[in-house]
């Protein structure tokens, strides 16, 4: 079975923290938005030319180049042991267009982690990054504080973003635009809700067992069907 993973989850909860560990334990490339766009953008593909025209004008880049762009990266060999996908699908038209580029391969596994806010506004109001290359640290990988990047040594720096008010703000909006998407998954037998309250060595630990438990499930239906 190729791992075929969608990592979701609001702001702070750590999925793309968890799309890396997965990606990195299973040799499948982590595949983001922002990535699938940049790269788009550097390769001067025209769905990428179009992006970038999009991009400079401080807009939107809408769902018809997001979805021609993960299509063509879903294409690429690398993907054909698998992927993980963190940032897409974003709204119920994204998440049925995918359903169409994976038709034929192993089915996807969806995976929410899922915090509360409360814990998350903590998270994100001690999250730190790095002026100078850009890391960005939670509370457990700056234990005691810091004001030091532990990677490179540059200055530490609160985004502005990440103050209470805003984050709470940023929360309602990924529940409102989210909830659809659930609904839209939910139902499927691959589709598994994690406590991402848990050490990270734990939602990693889920995570490995909602991906087995999808491999079980397609096994069982694939004899029914024999």
């Amino acid at each position: 079975m190729a791992f075929n993973l969608i990592m979701m989850g609001p702001p702070g909860a750590g999925k793309g923290t968890q799309a890396e560990r997965f990606a990195r334990a299973h040799g499948v490339p982590k595949i983001s938005t922002g990535d699938m766009l940049r790269e788009a953008v550097q390769a001067g593909t025209e769905l990428g030319r179009r992006a970038k025209a999009i991009m400079e004008t401080g807009k939107l880049v809408g769902d018809d180049i997001v979805i021609g762009i993960v299509r063509e990266r879903l294409a690429r060999a690398d993907t054909v042991p698998g992927f993980v996908l963190d940032g897409f699908p974003r709204t119920v038209m994204q998440a049925r267009a995918l359903d169409t580029i994976v038709e034929g391969r192993d089915p996807l596994v969806i995976v929410d982690i899922a915090v509360p806010d409360d814990v998350l506004v903590g998270r994100l109001a001690a999250r730190r990054v790095c002026g100078k290359c850009a890391g960005t640290f939670g509370p457990a990988e700056l234990a005691g504080g810091g004001t030091v990047c532990p990677r490179c040594g540059g200055p530490l720096v609160q985004r502005a973003d990440d103050n209470e008010a805003v984050v709470r703000a940023r929360l309602e909006v990924y529940e409102r635009e989210t909830q659809p998407l659930i609904e839209y998954y939910e139902a499927r037998p691959t589709f598994h809700v994690i406590d991402g309250t848990q050490p990270p060595d734990s939602v990693q630990a889920a995570v490995a067992a909602a991906v087995e438990s999808a491999a079980v499930t397609r096994r069982m239906l694939a004899e029914q069907g024999s």
